[in-house]
């Protein structure tokens, strides 16, 4: 289903207060639109924006269309610029709510297989009460009620129909959804999503972010293979003369095999096997490079980068110290971070079980990632 997103960002934020409205304000040393369009990386974004704010806005690099006088306005100003162009879903966000999961963009996709609609949202927990000259003067039911967020879920032609024929005034898209008859499912919604408001938000949002930030993943490997006839083995990524070579389905590299299964496995990916099958002829002999570049990938692509690795070979023979500095660069450069993350050190077994008799090479590994 072709998706787009529309970011509204043309309001002022008058509650917010501060010299420049809220999605403009810093977060983390950056502004809030920049954590906002972070979560919709690799989306087609069209960032809807006040006129004034268009000089900040084109540093941010995505398409954008400038606003109304009212959310409403916004939201159809967003949806006409991409009338035509083959969308089929959109999701509708506040500028204002920077802290969308992945998990969250997943259960609104997925309900728009079923429903004209889907919007995130969180049952009402706290008693409600209604107030008069700042006394309660009753309470509310809150079974059945829900706190609304964003993004909001859209089958394209069904929204955009129904915003032209909306006479405007309405809270959210939902309401505007509703007054044209779609059908619109409740998803599960987060806490963390929260809208910036109030100055006091900004803090809550700041604390969530770190949290964030301290998500480590730590996974490890372990690979073996034996000894066959030859004149080198590929250790690492690089080739190092011996009397023998490695046995493998592919050039059967055990310390870069052991570094991709740490990494898979602090993804909770699996391992080679889950990706590249063996059964499957095209990697037969295949460089090992191929395998790590992407397991490195799909971590950059999960939002978590490498803090530090470390590859542990086991053997007698070949010597492993004169090389290791030649080791420790390539996967550095195949993995694209500092060659001071990457440890690569070797150890005997004390002529020991198989790697003691020289009959193979077992290869530990180690990889710590973090939340970009």
């Amino acid at each position: 289903m072709q998706t787009a997103v529309i970011i509204v960002a043309a309001g002022r934020g008058s509650r917010m207060g501060g010299e420049v409205p809220k999605q403009w304000q810093m977060l983390q040393g950056k502004p809030v639109l920049a954590h906002v369009l972070a979560a919709f990386a690799g989306m087609r974004v069209l960032l809807v924006i006040h006129p004034e704010d268009r000089a900040r806005a084109e540093a941010l690099g995505v398409p954008l269309v400038e606003g109304g006088a009212t959310r409403g306005a916004s939201v159809l100003a967003g949806l006409q610029a991409l009338e035509g162009m083959g969308i089929e879903a959109v999701l509708i966000h506040d500028g204002a709510r920077p802290l969308v999961s992945p998990a969250l963009l997943k259960r609104l996709v997925a309900a728009l297989e079923r429903h004209e609609g889907a919007a995130p949202a969180l049952p009402v927990t706290d008693a409600l009460w209604r107030g008069q000259d700042g006394r309660v003067a009753g309470t509310v039911d809150r079974a059945g009620l829900y706190r609304a967020q964003t993004p909001q879920a859209f089958r394209f032609a069904p929204i955009l129909a129904a915003h032209r024929a909306h006479p405007g005034g309405a809270l959210d898209d939902v309401e505007v959804a509703r007054a044209a008859g779609l059908d619109v499912a409740i998803v599960e919604g987060e806490e963390a999503n929260l809208k910036l408001t109030y100055p006091g938000d900004f803090a809550r949002a700041e604390a969530i972010l770190k949290g964030q930030a301290m998500d480590v993943r730590l996974g490890n490997g372990y690979d073996v293979h034996a000894f066959c006839e030859g004149d080198h083995v590929w250790l690492c990524g690089v080739k190092v003369p011996h009397t023998k070579a490695l046995l493998g389905h592919s050039d059967a590299d055990v310390g870069m095999h052991a570094l991709t299964d740490a990494i898979y496995g602090a993804l909770a990916e699996g391992d080679i096997g889950r990706h590249f099958p063996p059964s499957d002829p095209q990697w037969k002999g295949a460089a090992s490079h191929i395998f790590l570049s992407h397991a490195i990938g799909l971590a950059t692509r999960r939002g978590y980068k490498l803090a530090n690795c470390d590859v542990t070979l086991v053997c007698e023979r070949p010597k492993i110290g004169p090389h290791a500095a030649d080791m420790q660069a390539e996967l550095a450069r195949i993995m694209g971070v500092d060659v001071g993350r990457v440890s690569v050190k070797a150890t005997t077994s004390e002529r020991l079980g198989f790697t003691g008799r020289e009959e193979g090479i077992a290869a530990i590994a180690t990889a710590t990632l973090v939340a970009a």
